[in-house]
């Protein structure tokens, strides 16, 4: 038996982790409003790697943000 959470458990903002028809993990980051913003910028063989990308993206919440004029 698998667990997979149904629509009425998910609450935003959230990562939800996938697995592509290769079989690979990746992520999805959903905002407040339940859309889809981002997307990790490559797939994973392990899980636990995939869950390491989420990691580091939420450590760099205070990584300063640069812009072309």
């Amino acid at each position: 038996f698998t667990w997979r959470p149904t629509m009425a458990t998910v609450t935003y903002p959230c990562y939800w982790q996938k697995k592509d028809s290769s079989g690979f993990w990746y992520w999805i980051y959903y905002a407040r409003n339940g859309q889809a913003i981002a997307r990790s910028s490559e797939s994973y063989v392990k899980r636990d790697d995939c869950t390491r990308s989420i990691q580091i993206m939420k450590e760099s919440s205070n990584s300063p943000v640069f812009y072309d004029n």
